[in-house]
């Protein structure tokens, strides 16, 4: 039952990752999608009303939004200096702004990232919850996203506006996390592993283009612990956020079951795959975990895809022989 009563709903990033995955399960759940098409790229799924448009245009949010009772906003420019700023910032304001005006916005979604908080760059000695203050990494991506929630709280403060943020760890559709830890292109993801190169074995991985896969390792071997999210736990976080009252007002971090070691995850790609593993020290990594606690309690979050279903995911993908998506940015 949904007891907010939403019917109507303006999707932003539909052509992207999130977007593509989500849609379908909207529209399964019965409600009327109006998604935003930009440039090339395309949107797939069918049943949906398709809007041409920029978010840098100051007009695009009055139509976008009307006849509208939630948004949901996953669009974003990734580490581009010239467009962040437009795009990320102004065209999150359009939208807030618009749902302001109008007064018939029962449910703003904001996708927020844990590249908030800054991840793997800076000591983290205990698991990121949502009241860990913003401290995003170096870089245009996630600085915007946190410009991006503050706005989202200050209107919330300001306006009472109906806002909820879910915040993704790094998201894994396809093959993308055998593209991340295993050395042939295509490479997804840092730590880059050929920059990490520093022996002659080491190197002759890239040189020969021989395959392999990535274990990162602190100074002193201990392998590095990280966390990141599967595609279908993302769309089951936005599902059960969506028409949720609860929601309203709040952070929930959305991410898997569980943090992964790079060693566990390499023996077992090793293992399925018959490539060597090969150690990359890195000293600027720092361990880090998320707690989805809040997420279990309130929405009812409970994420299937723990590492080994991540990585058994993505080798089935290979294995169909299906062509993957192209990738914008690095990560």
């Amino acid at each position: 039952m949904n007891e907010m009563k939403l019917k109507n709903i303006f999707v932003t990033g539909a052509s992207g990752k999130i977007g593509r995955a989500l849609l379908p399960e909207l529209l399964a759940k019965g409600y009327k999608i109006r998604a935003l098409e930009f440039e090339e790229d395309i949107i797939e799924c069918k049943d949906v009303e398709i809007m041409r448009g920029d978010l840098r245009d100051p007009s695009l949010a009055k139509k976008a939004l009307q006849d509208m009772d939630a948004v949901i906003h996953l669009a974003n420019c990734k580490e581009n200096r010239e467009l962040f700023l437009d795009t990320n910032i102004k065209g999150t304001f359009y939208l807030l702004d618009e749902a302001k005006n109008c007064g018939h916005i029962k449910q703003f979604i904001q996708a927020g990232s844990d590249a908030r908080a800054g991840i793997y760059h800076y000591p983290r000695p205990y698991p990121i919850d949502e009241t860990y203050p913003h401290s995003a990494y170096p870089g245009y991506y996630a600085f915007s996203k946190v410009l991006e929630e503050t706005m989202c709280e200050q209107y919330t403060i300001q306006y009472k506006l109906p806002i909820t943020v879910v915040r993704f760890s790094w998201v894994h559709d396809e093959d993308d996390f055998l593209c991340h830890i295993t050395l042939k292109e295509p490479d997804f993801g840092v730590p880059v592993w050929k920059e990490l190169a520093k022996t002659a074995k080491q190197k002759e991985f890239f040189e020969k283009g021989m395959n392999g896969v990535a274990k990162l390792v602190h100074p002193g071997g201990k392998p590095g612990i990280r966390h990141i999210v599967g595609i279908k736990d993302v769309v089951q976080g936005v599902i059960l956020a969506i028409g949720n009252p609860s929601a309203i007002g709040q952070a929930f971090t959305i991410t898997a079951p569980s943090a992964f070691s790079y060693g566990f995850a390499a023996e077992y790609i090793s293992k399925k795959l018959n490539i060597p593993v090969v150690e990359f020290e890195y000293d600027k990594f720092h361990d880090f975990t998320h707690t989805i606690a809040k997420a279990r309690s309130i929405l009812g979050y409970n994420p299937e895809y723990d590492i080994t279903k991540i990585i058994d995911s993505a080798i089935e993908f290979r294995k169909s022989g299906k062509e993957r998506h192209q990738t914008k940015y690095i990560g």
